[in-house]
């Protein structure tokens, strides 16, 4: 059995999915009580609390660890994560960390995943790690805009990242997590091109066949909107990243290509397959 953590967002939905067509048997775990796939069974737990996963991990081989805001919730230990899965029997754990922890290892979220990252490597379990850059589907923060005013608002129009669609990240996951080959390997994920939020917005308008005005924020206008929804040094590290991305954060990553056989979708692949959310 597999667990997944994680597994309504936009990279474990995928993944479960695939893990479930792949005859694997599935548990789904999130916070709050949702739908999976036919034959997967949900446990509903909270990252922050690991012993409440000790139902999800009775019986599991292995372990799709996304930790998304519980690393940075209060008081949590997400190395306590890792030591409750092996002491359940887990073999096998595919983290999911940040391609930040190489590109700019200072800031205290990224300090923390690094450490995990060590603490997982030095583990006797079998590891893979997944070091993803910007998500496509952060284009989803447009979306009411974009239903209600045919408009993408955001800053530094015209600085791109090559940020990688979470389809692809799931799909590298599964590899990671069914082949024995993926074992002790860190894979860097990214799309296949540099793409600015200018043309994020054209490839959204061509999926809906109507135009779409993009509107450039400043950086403080962006930071007010994002610290609606995250922590403020979050939003600043964010923001740094797109404002001034390094040339390791330009890097265009070889990694899906060598995992999948393919090379990695591009945006306007992600926009076409979740217009609806813009409709």
């Amino acid at each position: 059995m597999i667990v997944v953590t994680g597994a309504t967002g936009n990279i474990g939905r995928p993944l479960t999915q695939a893990l479930a067509e792949a005859g694997q048997q599935v548990t789904a775990v999130s916070r709050h009580t949702a739908a999976v796939p036919n034959g997967v069974r949900h446990v509903p737990a909270d990252l922050a609390k690991p012993a409440s996963l000790k139902p999800a991990l009775a019986g599991a081989k292995a372990l799709f660890l996304l930790l998304s805001g519980d690393l940075h919730a209060t008081g949590a230990n997400p190395a306590d994560i890792i030591r409750e899965a092996a002491a359940s029997g887990v073999r096998r754990v595919v983290l999911l960390s940040t391609l930040g922890v190489v590109t700019r290892p200072s800031g205290h979220t990224r300090i923390a995943m690094r450490a995990l990252e060590d603490m997982l490597r030095e583990s006797d379990l079998e590891w893979a790690i997944l070091r993803p850059g910007g998500f496509a589907s952060n284009a989803l923060w447009w979306a009411e805009s974009v239903r209600a005013q045919q408009v993408v608002a955001a800053p530094f129009g015209d600085v791109g990242v090559p940020i990688i669609d979470p389809a692809d990240i799931a799909a590298v996951a599964a590899a990671c997590l069914l082949d024995d080959r993926h074992t002790g390997t860190v894979y860097e994920l990214t799309g296949p091109e540099v793409i600015t939020p200018r043309q994020q917005a054209d490839a959204i308008a061509s999926a809906l066949g109507s135009p779409v005005r993009f509107h450039e924020l400043t950086r403080d206008e962006a930071k007010t909107a994002m610290t609606q929804s995250m922590p403020a040094e979050l939003a600043d590290d964010t923001l740094d990243i797109l404002g001034s991305p390094s040339p390791a954060e330009l890097r265009v990553s070889p990694d899906v290509q060598q995992v999948l056989g393919h090379a990695p979708r591009p945006f306007a692949d992600w926009a076409a397959r979740n217009v609806a959310a813009f409709r």
